[in-house]
């Protein structure tokens, strides 16, 4: 894996990466390790996964601390920072990566309490450790950014509209964050190759990710998209606050 970001540039900053146990998530979180922060892998119930991202990390000099937390409990969510303050006393880079919605089994409001309620909840109970000069990324889609003006496949619809309503309510919170010196910004992505959502889609749609792919000329993989989420947290913020990346050009709003 190239060096995405320039080594040493994060030496002395601490970031946690939602959901960084596999995935976009784990990626982003090797890519700040790399250019030397300390980090913060959380995860739901992957805890082996997450321990051996860990130990290769580690291996990088930097300090790691591994949290398993359930997001959509507020209980959960306050120990997990009460251990990130106990280890490192505060946080430079919050990367709210972990979302869902399609899994089985869920409740029906399961999408809106991951995707809105738990982004707000894990961003205000990160606060007192988000000091001036820190920054918050929220990581998104192109079918959920543009929702309101671009229509998304049936199966995708109800996930679009729960990340949609999360990235409507972390920007409500964007003045008071500024009060404090925290940068704040999203990242917003076409589908991604390999990524569960979009094996997810697949299976309820065949043919859709090949579709998409065809109509955008390429789709992002998940380390280069990963990577455009680390840069994200160091590059100047962009106008809106918004960093697209990938094709937008059958996006009506883009």
């Amino acid at each position: 894996m190239s060096q995405t970001l320039a080594s040493g540039s994060l030496a002395g900053k601490t970031a946690l990466v939602t959901g960084s146990s596999r995935g976009i998530g784990a990626d982003t979180v090797r890519f700040l390790a790399e250019a030397g922060a300390d980090v913060v892998i959380n995860y739901r119930n992957k805890a082996p996964r997450a321990e051996k991202l860990a130990t290769q990390l580690r291996e990088l000099g930097v300090r790691v601390l591994v949290v398993g937390a359930d997001l959509t409990d507020p209980a959960s969510v306050q120990a997990m920072f009460a251990e990130v303050e106990r280890e490192f006393g505060r946080l430079d880079v919050l990367v709210l990566n972990a979302s869902g919605g399609m899994e089985a089994g869920m409740a029906e409001d399961y999408a809106l309490r991951l995707n809105r309620d738990a982004q707000v909840s894990v961003l205000e109970t990160a606060i007192p450790l988000l000091g001036d000069g820190a920054r918050v990324v929220f990581v998104t889609s192109h079918q959920a950014h543009f929702i309101r003006t671009t229509p998304t496949m049936p199966e995708y619809e109800q996930v679009a509209l729960s990340k949609r309503a999360g990235e409507d309510a972390l920007r409500e919170r964007i003045p008071m964050l500024a009060e404090r010196g925290v940068d704040f910004v999203v990242v917003s992505g076409d589908m991604i190759e390999g990524t569960i959502t979009a094996t997810l889609l697949e299976r309820a749609n065949p043919g859709a990710i090949a579709s998409r792919r065809d109509s955008a000329g390429r789709l992002y993989n998940v380390s280069e998209f990963a990577a455009e989420v680390a840069r994200a947290a160091v590059d100047p913020i962009p106008e809106g606050n918004t960093r697209l990346v990938g094709d937008t050009a059958s996006f009506a709003g883009a």
